[in-house]
């Protein structure tokens, strides 16, 4: 997957730190990859895209964007509706609902996180309850959101990951956003 790899020297901070891709620092990324990789998707892209051209573009529109906010967050959705049609999973719903949360706000993306936790297939995946807690924040249900980092914690197996989770919840316990 070439166009992860060009955001691979954005995604920690001088201190070793997750830094989110909304915070990322685009000029850290290879352009000169994202230029080879772009043409490659429009081809994976004609006739019947499987799972791995569409996870490419969804990529590559995180790549076409010269800042975080300029993301085309609908047209990402478009592309997880289609690889949720090709790859259903209930991991490609998540990641669907963290776009739909991009594009539309926070309540439309936890009615799906709430019917993938009643599902019960990710009760164990630390990101559900990541994203959860993220969006709970956003909503200002900062005791709602406390839960979901705590369960977040839990699972979570990644240190990196963990030091961020906790930073979230401390802001959501001490009332910072």
């Amino acid at each position: 997957m070439l166009l992860h790899d060009v955001r691979r020297d954005a995604r920690e901070n001088e201190a070793g730190e997750i830094v989110l891709l909304q915070h990322q620092n685009r000029s850290r990324w290879n352009h000169d990859q994202i230029a080879e990789a772009l043409p490659l998707v429009d081809e994976a892209l004609r006739g019947d895209a499987g799972p791995y051209a569409l996870q490419a573009a969804i990529a590559a529109v995180h790549c076409k964007a010269a800042r975080s906010e300029d993301t085309n967050w609908h047209e990402i959705v478009e592309l997880y509706d289609r690889l949720e049609r090709v790859e259903p999973s209930p991991v490609i719903s998540l990641n669907r609902a963290v776009a739909i949360a991009m594009a539309e706000g926070p309540d439309a993306a936890l009615a799906i996180i709430n019917r993938l936790s009643d599902d019960g297939d990710l009760e164990n995946y630390h990101l559900l309850h990541a994203v959860r807690a993220d969006l709970l924040r956003r909503i200002g249900s900062r005791n709602e959101a406390a839960k979901s980092y705590l369960r977040a914690i839990e699972l979570v197996t990644n240190e990196q990951e963990r030091s961020y989770l906790q930073q979230r919840l401390l802001e959501v316990e001490g009332g910072n956003t």
